[in-house]
């Protein structure tokens, strides 16, 4: 007992380790990118949190799954990693239906035959029906397990909603386009192409939402000397319609409309420094528009 205990120890301990891991991972590679920029606290704190509640609904039905296998005689780890993979909703389904049954050994002949069979198919023993008991108890085995995913699911669906709901509402979000900070979208872009490559932003979309901001850091190298340039062509302008460039560095905020441009635009940069500056585009309206922007 003591053995087969020790040799369930590192899967105890590897489990949990290994999804330690991915959702502190997760969590220090955002905060280092500044992903959660311009954002609220809490935005971030349940967005992580959904992540490693459903990292814990998965690993606790598979672990579930696991130790079912074992006494039906399927691949246990084979059907751990289906659950793992194709979510408990639809692993789960797929397990279901496929799984086999749970079968003893007649007392008499040494079949196999159904928990739920009162006679020996091979034989023709009749099975006490204590096996009854034993039916209910495959039914529940490992409870926990069971109970640890629901929690889980439940807990991370809290989450995901009271997420949802503070972005759709746009509680600590930032969406003021003259801020240093990150600038986040409540609306939608339907784009052919976005590219940023050797200092170059190419951006090509054909519609967005009113007031849509979509942005590109770069930097600036020599202040002084360099100048911001933009190619861009709005081929359909509604009345009221704008498309305004922002250049936004610190507390420094410049902005150009560039709806109907008549040839590339130059804007001098002196008035910044060296380093970072955010690049943005406002859509207000404009569709079929295609820019070129680059720092030299």
């Amino acid at each position: 007992m003591n053995n087969t205990k020790k040799s369930k120890l590192p899967l105890y301990i590897g489990i949990p380790a290994i999804l330690l891991m991915i959702f502190l991972w997760f969590g220090l590679y955002f905060l280092k990118t500044d992903s959660f920029s311009g954002v609220s606290m809490l935005f971030p704190i349940l967005l992580l949190c959904c992540v490693f509640l459903a990292l814990c609904t998965v690993a606790s039905f598979a672990a579930w799954v696991y130790q079912d296998c074992k006494r039906r005689g399927d691949d246990p780890v084979l059907w751990a990693i289906v659950v793992f993979i194709a979510t408990p909703f639809i692993g789960l389904l797929i397990y279901f239906l496929r799984r086999s049954e749970i079968k003893e050994t007649c007392p008499a002949c040494g079949h196999r035959i159904s928990l739920k069979a009162k006679y020996c198919e091979e034989c023709g023993t009749h099975i006490e029906s204590k096996n009854n008991d034993v039916t209910i108890k495959s039914g529940t085995h490992h409870l926990k397990l069971i109970i640890a995913g629901v929690v889980s699911m439940v807990l991370m669906l809290t989450c995901l909603t009271g997420f949802i709901v503070s972005a759709v509402v746009g509680n600590g979000i930032n969406t003021n386009v003259a801020s240093n900070d990150r600038v986040w979208n409540l609306g939608t872009i339907s784009m052919n192409s976005n590219s940023y490559l050797d200092g170059l932003w190419k951006l090509d979309f054909r519609s967005a939402s009113d007031g849509f901001v979509k942005e590109q850091n770069m930097t600036i190298e020599d202040a002084d000397d360099q100048m911001l340039h933009a190619d861009i062509s709005c081929e359909t302008v509604p009345d009221g319609a704008t498309l305004v460039l922002w250049l936004v560095q610190g507390d420094v905020a410049k902005s150009i409309d560039v709806t109907n441009l008549s040839e590339p635009l130059e804007y001098p940069l002196d008035e910044f420094e060296n380093g970072k500056i955010h690049v943005r585009l406002q859509i207000n309206g404009v569709e079929n528009t295609v820019s070129e922007i680059k720092i030299q």
